[in-house]
């Protein structure tokens, strides 16, 4: 198989040529090399390569899951596997090994995904932005290589829409699949609370709000994804409702009924929604009409937002002081100068300040967001809302070795200007999927977000293959030299 045709399909494409024995394995991992090598040396969106080893594993690969086997890439985010070192993107972490696999790793291999590298993240996976001073540089945007690809999947992103890969592995613990998706204009969900399982090590990452999934170029891509990675592992905290409908059936089928649809255009305490932002939920919200669909202002949730916003920070800063706590044990050693980027370090020091009563009252603010969102969806099946608030970033602006020196509390606030409807949906355990549905005149996409109800992102999905159907995004690709 040719690059040129490898990069124009998606992975069940690619999935439906291995089955007729048009392709093989092989030959789709060399594409996928192939690429990696001509294309990354732009992105830097790729880090511990095993190209050789991938490719024997490929060329003796037996079929299996709806992937059939296709090349695919795991985020540097310390999810555990067997053959791939991870550094969270820190020097401090650099070349941490696993004994084990994570549940969703295998769940991969049984759907017929086979990693040939990590992506890049930014430190600890706490950025909207990838530009880890560990990475050797930034990953800059494949659409305008001034502004970020996002974060913290933003490796992931970046490789996707260059068609490295049709789909990628992504988490999201305050937008880190939805941010990069919006930023490189490929579709990203975030699945419910409990959807998919953290094990086998541990039982929830960040007080419940992270979860892992993937970033595609197709809305099928991720339905098919969630369908084999999803599900309860015994022993874990949190369970998600039984999935009504197989995800990949409710992409394929007709829809059944409108929807009732809820714009939320304005940002909490007043924070500013950019112009081209605020079009492109006019657009979407227009898209949604001619669907059939009945759309109408909602009222905004009734949220203590910066409270939420500490809360959130707080939560961070504690994950910051247990995960380094507990490499530097590892090690047998203190902290020193350059393990953590300035940022990080200050999160440090804050989450060695807190007590278990801050931290008991942050967990309690993320649970009074999903009441709120209860509420006030009550009477409407999906919320529509930009993804991001403004286009993505100019690079440095949410570095976490920032040129302006910000510490930690005062990173999380700029932060929340840019994410603003994003780790709200984390806090309150809700689906929810960015669409690049609009592009501004340069070339930059404009993502907007469908939020479901806790446990249907069947309806998200079907939704968004109607918006994918109506507004197609695949042909639009990144150029290389």
């Amino acid at each position: 198989m040719r690059t040129t045709e490898y990069e124009g399909l998606d992975g069940l494409a690619l999935a439906e040529l291995l089955e007729r024995g048009e392709t093989t394995s092989a030959e789709l991992m060399d594409c996928a090399i192939s690429l990696a090598e001509q294309r990354n040396p732009a992105l830097n969106a790729i880090t511990y390569p095993r190209y050789a080893e991938s490719r024997a594993i490929a060329a003796d690969w037996t079929p299996r899951g709806p992937f059939r086997g296709i090349p695919f890439l795991l985020k540097d985010s310390g999810f555990a596997h067997k053959r791939f070192p991870s550094s969270l993107g820190s020097a401090l972490f650099n070349d941490a090994t696993y004994a084990y696999a994570a549940t969703v790793a295998d769940r991969f291999e049984a759907a017929g995904l086979i990693p040939f590298a990590r992506t890049t993240v930014p430190e600890l996976c706490m950025a909207g932005t990838t530009e880890a001073v560990r990475n050797g540089g930034v990953t800059p945007n494949p659409w305008d290589r001034t502004r970020s690809a996002g974060g913290s999947s933003g490796g992931a992103a970046s490789a996707v829409a260059a068609r490295i890969v049709p789909v990628a592995h992504g988490s999201d613990g305050g937008g880190s699949i939805r941010i990069p998706a919006a930023c490189c204009g490929v579709f990203g969900l975030k699945a419910s609370r409990g959807r998919i399982p953290m094990g086998p090590a541990r039982g929830e990452g960040w007080a419940g709000m992270s979860t892992d999934g993937v970033l595609s170029i197709s809305v099928r891509d991720t339905a098919a994804a969630l369908d084999m990675i999803s599900g309860y592992e015994p022993g874990a905290p949190y369970a998600a409702p039984p999935k009504p409908r197989h995800f990949l059936d409710a992409v394929q089928e007709q829809a059944t009924r409108p929807l009732r649809i809820g714009i939320l255009r304005a940002g909490w305490n007043g924070i500013t929604i950019a112009p081209d932002c605020d079009a492109a939920v006019t657009h979407t919200a227009s898209l949604l009409e001619t669907l059939g669909h009945h759309v109408f202002e909602a009222r905004q949730p009734a949220i203590d937002y910066d409270g939420f916003v500490h809360a959130h920070g707080s939560i961070l800063a504690s994950n910051i002081v247990m995960a380094v706590d507990a490499r530097l044990k590892g090690l047998g050693r203190s902290l020193r100068d350059g393990d953590l980027e300035p940022v990080i370090l200050d999160g440090y020091h804050v989450g060695k300040a807190l007590d278990a009563v801050s931290y008991i009252d942050a967990v309690s603010r993320l649970h009074a967001v999903g009441r709120a969102f209860a509420a006030a969806m009550a009477d409407l099946d999906v919320l529509l809302t930009p993804t991001l608030a403004k286009l993505p970033c100019k690079l440095d602006y949410l570095a976490l070795n920032t040129s302006d020196g910000l510490g930690f509390r005062d990173y999380r606030a700029r932060a929340s200007t840019y994410s603003t409807f994003l780790p709200v949906i984390n806090g309150a355990g809700l689906p929810a999927a960015s669409l690049p549905l609009s592009w501004t005149d340069a070339g930059l996409p404009v993502a907007t977000q469908l939020i479901g109800h806790f446990g249907h992102e069947d309806t998200l999905l079907e939704l968004s293959a109607q918006l994918e159907r109506l507004a197609p995004w695949a042909a639009r690709r990144p150029q290389f030299g």
